[in-house]
């Protein structure tokens, strides 16, 4: 028997207002860990290598549900999705704001990662349900609004963790995704599910997931105060090792992958992976580093800020990514590829050399933080937007989502080492990081930004060859 075709519900403004504030919560909670990093760590007794842990949780859980949120939407309906996934965010953001530890935190962290899948749910919920000219002014909100909250969260995570307490910063933005999720579900119309094919790949984000997360706790155990023995070492590094290849032979096998490897035989998206995965472990770096040494108490190198400062120095930097995300693309078409990559490595490279003395005023912090951020955006977004123009119009999702998880494990690849750093270069009497563990993370930061000048070099070699 034949099935007529339904047609989408239009939908007025509060839906689509209900979506925005929602992208607007959800970018706030994203982002106030980050100034508040140098007191959480205070507060809860713990290494920066273990802090950062608290930072990376969400990049880990996001990594996985990225590839898979839009296909969940497609599969089963973007509202009734959406509204799942957001239901498992407010539980971690509840966590998080009665965390009484870190192991409490950062399973609220994990939980509230989810929130990486709220975006490609709300473009769908929005190109179902409102004409095209609309749909294109609804994404654009959505996304202007989640962006905007990222500097939101930046901004008052102080004043709300040192007025209320750290809580209350992971509470406040918890409570208004819990009213717009009501929201949504009440005045959203359900969206008619796609019939499709596709599986998804739970075993692929699992071993995913665990293997970024077995890498990084390693790296914090191995530079922590009491270290690792050689056969826990061993262990550990065998058990990465396992889940790795475990991941990698599932993802070749499976008939509908969470990340498509094969898209790796195309020189376009490999060159635009690594590239992605060099330049964004460096500004992980920066990232880390920076508010570290803005948190770090005042002793001829420290300025021993609190959260509200720490916030506002890092606004710049929070406004200069947002422009240079925007236009990445649009300088890879005007000035090429690699003219742009290459830019971008050098002002992050020279702008890490500089701070290896010239880091002692808040302005050069604040200046070397939007350098850097602007560097890397544009940078990744150009390698982006060529790998997208590379592919048919049908791989366009997998070539993103594979990117997507490059440029979030390159982050948080690099926030850790930053933190194993600075940990193994404590000092044994207070155990604050000395001045010269941050002058070897921005040190080691120059050099992975360096070496993806190198990259470029080697990749052109092998296209001319």
């Amino acid at each position: 028997m034949s099935q007529t075709m339904v047609s989408p519900v239009r939908v007025g403004r509060l839906p689509i207002i209900a979506l925005g504030i929602l992208a607007l919560a959800l970018g706030t909670l994203q982002t106030v860990v980050d100034p508040a990093l140098p007191l959480l760590q205070r507060e809860l007794g713990v290494s920066p290598g273990e802090g950062a842990l608290v930072s990376n949780a969400v990049l880990v859980t996001g990594a996985a549900v990225a590839p898979v949120a839009g296909k969940l939407g497609d599969r089963y309906g973007g509202k009734r999705v959406l509204v799942r996934l957001m239901a498992v965010v407010a539980v971690g953001g509840l966590l998080a704001s009665l965390a009484p530890n870190l192991p409490a935190l950062l399973l609220g962290q994990v939980l509230q990662g989810a929130m990486v899948g709220a975006l490609p749910l709300s473009f769908i919920l929005v190109r179902k349900h409102l004409p095209a000219g609309e749909s294109q002014l609804g994404i654009g909100l959505v996304m202007a609004l989640f962006t905007g909250g990222a500097m939101v969260g930046t901004l008052i995570a102080g004043p709300v963790a040192e007025g209320l307490s750290w809580h209350w910063m992971f509470a406040l933005p918890t409570i208004v995704i819990i009213a717009m999720t009501w929201a949504v579900g009440r005045w959203m119309p359900h969206d008619p599910p796609v019939e499709s094919g596709y599986r998804i790949d739970w075993l692929g984000v699992v071993l995913l997931s665990g293997t970024l997360l077995a890498f990084m706790y390693g790296l914090v155990r191995l530079t922590g105060d009491d270290g690792l023995s050689p056969l826990a070492v061993g262990a550990l590094g065998v058990l990465v090792a396992a889940l790795a290849t475990s991941w990698v032979a599932v993802e070749r096998r499976v008939a509908s992958p969470t990340v498509d490897l094969r898209m790796l035989a195309r020189p376009e998206v490999w060159h635009a992976c690594v590239l992605t995965l060099v330049i964004t472990t460096g500004f992980g770096m920066v990232s880390f580093l920076v508010p570290q040494l803005f948190g770090t108490p005042g002793d001829g190198y420290g300025f021993g800020a609190g959260t509200t400062d720490i916030g506002l120095f890092l606004l710049p930097g929070a406004i200069a990514g947002a422009v240079s995300d925007s236009v990445g693309g649009l300088m890879a078409r005007r000035f090429g590829l690699r003219t742009v990559v290459v830019v971008g490595a050098v002002v992050t490279a020279a702008t890490m050399i500089a701070l290896l003395t010239l880091h002692t005023a808040e302005w050069q912090l604040v200046l070397a933080k939007a350098l850097a951020a602007m560097g890397t955006g544009v940078g990744t977004t150009a390698l982006l937007t060529s790998a997208v123009g590379a592919v048919e119009t049908k791989d366009t999702g997998i070539a993103t989502s594979l990117l997507v998880v490059t440029r979030v494990t390159g982050v948080a690849l690099g926030v850790q080492l930053a933190a194993a750093i600075l940990d193994a270069g404590a000092d044994s009497t207070t155990g604050m990081p000395t001045e010269s563990a941050f002058v070897t993370g921005f040190a080691v930061a120059g050099l992975v930004a360096a070496g993806s000048l190198l990259v470029v070099r080697v990749i052109k070699k092998g296209a001319q060859a």
